[in-house]
């Protein structure tokens, strides 16, 4: 038996108990790449940062999350494939050629492994890491982007130069690391489609995948036939589906941390029915346009109303919490207050730039550098957020401008007898959705009653529900517990 098959007929290889969906399998190649170090890293990776200093539970690692990104992908994938075939079925079409079940296996291990992967390249305290004012000057300094590729082509992924250092590249580069010490001709399978699935990337389709997606054309399109379309073109839609998977409106990344952030901050606001979505999830492609992505059928938009719903209320109520939004500015503060020691900021500054030095770098080793610079320097931001010690919140306002922000702590100032040096503003941009106006990433599937012929319309033009939301950004005023009480430090 061909191991693809066996792969897809889950000859399974090893078994992680995940607390949110239970028991996810692991193929053999998914294992090479969980146990190679770099990844390994990710177990000592807050998914949260210090979110935990406001709901207990929320000590999850980047870890688990990553694993089960994996698992929501390949089912996202199969789902759309069983789908297909059901479609298939009612055109009286029976029979899945070979070619076509490799297909099948080849795309869902691609998919699995691109979801493993995709926050393979966060650091410390994952999204602070980058915001903090020391940091994000040390990733954008000039050759930067070169100095951490030095040792490999970035040509192989990126026709330019990024303007900005983020995550993302650093995960392109994690990936191709440990996808080359993998060996994946041992399983089959291109190293170069994967990472071409993941962010930022602009890898072309290998000849292997535009085989593959021409075998998984009648699954897309059962009444279609292969006349007249170019293989380069098949390869580059299908690769265009896919990547709506790991990275889109609806995807994998999104649906796990949704329901693993919730479920381990204890609360029922993170909550959605994945089955049910993943029902309704559909390979979209129209002929007419050439368009392609993903689509839901008309029926499974009110999951998608409640997944939508359910990011705008976990945004509010956890992750823009002002308690938590707190602490995230000052460990912003404290990590810029320990890079100044030079030691430090020569080890991060070797471990940002050396791949092999990268998994050096965890939230431990901050953790660690807190406490050296708290015992020499009680009166530190290092100090606040070991102890815990929450800054004065003062007040939220919702999309103020940078003029109004300051003309705002202005007012705090005189408001509240303070000097306007001792207030901060912390922010953080609620993203709760891009599906309005002329949003064509995913569309709806309609089918006639009648005939049973589907079109693909515009999510806009079938539900009004997602109007209602915008990308807000929320902005929370503090005192700095430095300077509003200096004497609680001696």
């Amino acid at each position: 038996m061909n191991l693809d098959v066996e792969d897809l007929l889950g000859v399974n290889h090893k078994l992680i108990m995940d607390p949110v969906h239970g028991g996810i399998p692991l193929l053999k190649h998914e294992v090479a790449i969980v146990d190679h170090p770099l990844f390994q890293r990710l177990r000592y990776i807050c998914q949260n940062d210090i979110l935990s200093l406001v709901f207990p539970g929320a000590t999850h690692s980047r870890f688990l999350h990553s694993v089960g990104a994996m698992h929501v992908g390949g089912r996202m994938f199969m789902a759309m494939i069983e789908n297909g075939l059901k479609r298939r079925a009612k055109s009286s079409i029976r029979g899945i050629p070979d070619k076509t079940l490799e297909a099948i296996s080849y795309f869902n291990r691609l998919v699995r492994s691109a979801c493993l992967l995709h926050d393979s390249g966060h650091c410390s305290f994952s999204h602070q890491f980058s915001r903090t004012p020391a940091i994000n000057h040390m990733l954008n300094a000039p050759g930067r982007f070169e100095a951490l590729w030095r040792h490999d082509n970035y040509r192989a992924y990126y026709s330019f130069i990024p303007e900005e250092l983020e995550h993302e590249h650093y995960s392109i580069l994690v990936a191709h690391t440990i996808l080359h010490d993998v060996d994946l001709s041992r399983y089959q399978l291109e190293a170069s489609d994967i990472i071409g699935l993941m962010e930022t990337s602009e890898v072309l389709p290998s000849q292997r995948f535009l085989q593959h997606a021409q075998a998984l054309w009648p699954l897309i399109k059962a009444e279609q036939s292969l006349e007249g379309e170019a293989p380069a073109n098949i390869g580059l839609r299908v690769q265009q589906v896919l990547q709506g998977i790991i990275s889109g409106e609806l995807d994998a990344d999104r649906a796990d941390y949704m329901l693993r952030d919730g479920f381990h901050s204890s609360v029922t606001i993170g909550g959605f029915n994945l089955d049910h979505l993943l029902s309704n999830l559909h390979l979209g492609w129209c002929t007419q346009t050439g368009w392609s992505g993903l689509a839901i059928s008309e029926k499974g938009l009110g999951s998608l109303e409640d997944f939508v719903y359910s990011r705008h209320q976990m945004y509010r109520q956890v992750y823009a919490h002002k308690t938590a939004q707190g602490f995230d500015w000052l460990l912003r503060a404290a990590i810029d207050e320990v890079m100044t020691q030079p030691d430090i900021a020569a080890h991060v500054d070797e471990c940002l730039f050396n791949i092999q030095r990268f998994k050096q770098l965890t939230d431990n080793y901050f953790w660690e550098a807190f406490r050296k610079y708290a015992e020499q320097n009680i009166a530190s931001y290092s100090h606040c957020i070991l102890e815990r010690i929450k800054m004065p919140h003062l007040a939220t306002r919702i999309n103020l401008t940078h003029d109004e922000e300051d003309t705002y702590i202005e007012f705090l100032s005189k408001e509240h007898n303070c000097p306007k040096a001792h207030i901060v503003a912390s922010s953080i941009t609620a993203r709760f959705t891009k599906i309005k106006d002329d949003f064509n990433a995913m569309k709806v599937l309609c089918r006639d009653p009648q005939t049973g012929h589907g079109n693909l319309r515009k999510i806009t033009q079938t539900s009004h529900f997602f109007s209602k939301f915008s990308d807000d950004r929320i902005t929370h005023f503090y005192i700095d517990p430095l300077k509003h009480q200096p004497n609680q430090f001696q």
